[in-house]
């Protein structure tokens, strides 16, 4: 991307949201149209998060949260679940070997205990070395769930003695309780439901849906996403600006 297209691309998303969550869809439908097995889509999915990771990075935003891998995913066939778990440890290993160039923090919300202690300890080791650095943020949803996350969050008030409670306090037990809710939610792949993601955070999130499938989203439909949002009027519950 020429120096001249980002100038003019920060022009027009003068109002960017500061946060960017994105549900990961369609990678299975996108191998079965292309006559692949279901394992090339989440490949493929890999590389367009890479790919999306890069362009938040451009253009200033904040703080990206991708849908990584939920609680139920578990109930996919397993050769399925062994392909998304080798993929993300493909990509922390190279996140490891890239970290001082991409100079991204890294954090990872879910319960990780099910997973091997090899790929625990790369999610350590990830989270643990990336976080000198304060530029962007990528947030990887891993063996997450929303009602999961609002349970624990629950069990560490009670474990504190049940200390008096206000919204602010209770979003501090999150996965990322230090982490601003998102601005803007983007589901690709033709699906309109937030299936289990982020359901504490996404409270006054504005809501983006895409029938294009994860793999094939690019720069363009980011950008389009971007651009939704931007025309949007976020009021929170108040009348806002009257047209």
């Amino acid at each position: 991307m020429s120096a001249a297209a980002k100038t003019e691309l920060a022009g027009e998303f003068k109002k960017l949201p500061r946060h960017i969550a994105v549900i990961m869809d369609g990678n299975g439908r996108w191998a079965q149209r292309q006559g692949l097995p279901r394992t090339a889509g989440h490949s493929a999915g890999a590389d367009s998060f890479h790919r999306a990771a890069r362009y938040c990075q451009k253009l200033g935003i904040e703080y990206l949260t991708v849908y990584a891998f939920s609680t139920e995913n578990w109930k996919r066939p397993r050769e399925e679940v062994d392909a998304i778990l080798e993929l993300l440890e493909r990509y922390l290993r190279q996140a490891l070997q890239d970290m001082e160039k991409e100079k991204v923090r890294i954090r990872i919300f879910g319960d990780l205990s099910p997973f091997t202690p090899q790929l625990r300890d790369m999610c350590r080791a990830c989270m643990e070395r990336s976080a000198v650095y304060t530029g962007a943020q990528v947030n990887i949803c891993l063996n997450y769930g929303g009602r999961d996350e609002i349970v624990r969050a629950a069990e560490r008030w009670a474990a504190e003695g049940c200390p008096p409670l206000s919204e602010e306090r209770f979003g501090s037990y999150m996965w990322g309780g230090d982490v601003p809710d998102p601005d803007l939610l983007i589901r690709p792949g033709g699906e309109k439901r937030i299936s289990n993601f982020l359901l504490w955070e996404l409270a006054y999130t504005e809501l983006y849906f895409s029938d294009v499938l994860w793999p094939d989203f690019d720069e363009a439909e980011l950008d389009k996403a971007i651009d939704a949002y931007r025309h949007r009027q976020r009021r929170f519950g108040d009348v806002g600006q009257e047209a």
